[in-house]
C-alpha cells in the first residue's frame, strides 16, 4: 500500500499542509520539520516529484542526449554529468540517439513536453535541430560536438588538432602510406578527425592524400571492419591506419589480427582508448579524449543557465593526449611528456 503525505502527517501530528510544506522546501518550526522527517523515514515515504514540479513549475531533471550508450566515451561523459548534476540536487535522463536525427527530435519534444531544467546533448550531425527546446527557453549545452545553426554553449575537445598529432606519430614512425578510418560525414568529430589526418598527410609527405585511403563510415566496430578489409584489398595497401574513433580502431584491430598484420607491420593510431579490444597490441598508439571533464564542463555551465546566467554562447575546447596504450603516456617525438598541448 503507497504511503501518502497523510499517513505521514498523522504519524507526525501535524496537518498534511505541514508535511506539504516541509517537502516542498517552504519553513516550518524546526520541531515539526524534525517530526515530518523521521515520521516519513519510518514509513517509508517518497515524495512525488512529479507532482512537485507541477506545484513549483521547476523541473529537478536534466537530459541528456547521447549518440551511442553502448561506447565508454560516452558513458564516462554521462557519468561525469551526473556526478555534478546530483550534487545539485537534479537527476539525469538518459536519451540514446543512435546518431538518428528523427530519434533525437523523439527525444527532444517529450523532454519539453514536460519540461526538464535543461539539456546536454551531443548532436546528431551538423543539422541538428534544437528549435522545440529553445523556443520553449530550456537551455541547452553542446557536449563533444556543436550545433552550428545555433548559439548555445559548447564544449568539445580539439579533435582536428588531436588527429593531426596521432597521425604524425605514424609518420615520424617511418610509415608513409597513412590511411584514415573515420565516422560518417556531415558528424563533426568525424570531419575534424579526418580533416586533421588529412593535414598531417600533407605536412609529412608535400603531397595530398590519396582518395582511396580515406573511407568513411558508421562510428561502430563493424565499420572498422569493413573499412580496414577494404583498405588492405588496394592495389597498394596502406601501411598504417588513423582510425577516428574508439569503435573503428578496434574493428580495424580484429582485421588486422585475422590477416596477420598487427602493429608494427601495420601502424596504427586510435583515436581514443580500446576498451573493446580484451589484448591491445604492443605498438598501437592512442589518443586519450578528455570524455570525464567534456562532462564535468558541459554539466556545470548548463547549471549557471538553469541558475540564471545571461551572457552570449560560450566555447571551451579541451586538449587531446597522444599516448600509447601500455604506458598511458604521451609520445612526442620519442619523449614521453604527460600531455600534448593542442
Amino acid at each position: 500500500m503507497m504511503v501518502t503525505i497523510y499517513d505521514v502527517a498523522a504519524k507526525a501530528g501535524v496537518s498534511p499542509a505541514t508535511v506539504s510544506r516541509v517537502f516542498n522546501g517552504i519553513k516550518v518550526t524546526p520541531s515539526r520539520a524534525e517530526a515530518v522527517r523521521r515520521a516519513a523515514e519510518e514509513l517509508g515515504f517518497v515524495p512525488n516529484r512529479n507532482a512537485r514540479r507541477l506545484r513549483t513549475s521547476s523541473s529537478e531533471i536534466i537530459a541528456m542526449m547521447i549518440p551511442d550508450i553502448e561506447n565508454p566515451f560516452f558513458t564516462v561523459m554521462t557519468r561525469a554529468v551526473e556526478d555534478v548534476a546530483r550534487a545539485e540536487g537534479y537527476s539525469v535522463m538518459l536519451c540514446n540517439t543512435d546518431e538518428n536525427p528523427e530519434r533525437e527530435q523523439e527525444y527532444l519534444r517529450a523532454a519539453v513536453s514536460d519540461p526538464v531544467a535543461g539539456i546536454v546533448m551531443v548532436p546528431s550531425s551538423n543539422a541538428a535541430r534544437l528549435d522545440l527546446a529553445l523556443e520553449r527557453g530550456v537551455p541547452v549545452v553542446c557536449v563533444d560536438r556543436h550545433a552550428p545553426k545555433y548559439s548555445v554553449d559548447a564544449v568539445v575537445a580539439d579533435n582536428r588538432a588531436g588527429a593531426t598529432a596521432g597521425a604524425h606519430l605514424l609518420f615520424e614512425a617511418g610509415y608513409r602510406r597513412v590511411a584514415c578510418i573515420s565516422g560518417p560525414e556531415q558528424v563533426e568529430t568525424a570531419d575534424e578527425r579526418a580533416a586533421g589526418w588529412a593535414a598531417a598527410y600533407r605536412e609529412a609527405t608535400g603531397h595530398e592524400p590519396p582518395p582511396e585511403l580515406v573511407v568513411r563510415t558508421t562510428y561502430t566496430v563493424t565499420g572498422g571492419e569493413e573499412a580496414t578489409r577494404a583498405l588492405l584489398t588496394l592495389p597498394e595497401p596502406p601501411d598504417a591506419i588513423f582510425a577516428a574513433n574508439n569503435k573503428l580502431a578496434s574493428g580495424a584491430v580484429r582485421v588486422l589480427a585475422e590477416a596477420g598484420k598487427l602493429p608494427p607491420e601495420v601502424g596504427m593510431v586510435s583515436f581514443g582508448g580500446l576498451p573493446l579490444v580484451l589484448l591491445v597490441p604492443a605498438g598501437v598508439m592512442v589518443t586519450h579524449l578528455p570524455a570525464r571533464e567534456l562532462g564535468l564542463t558541459a554539466a556545470t555551465m548548463l547549471l549557471e543557465r538553469i541558475h540564471g546566467l545571461d551572457s552570449p554562447a560560450r566555447e571551451v575546447v579541451l586538449p587531446v593526449v597522444i599516448s600509447d596504450e601500455d604506458s598511458g603516456l604521451s609520445l612526442i617525438d620519442g619523449r614521453a611528456a604527460l600531455a600534448y598541448d593542442v
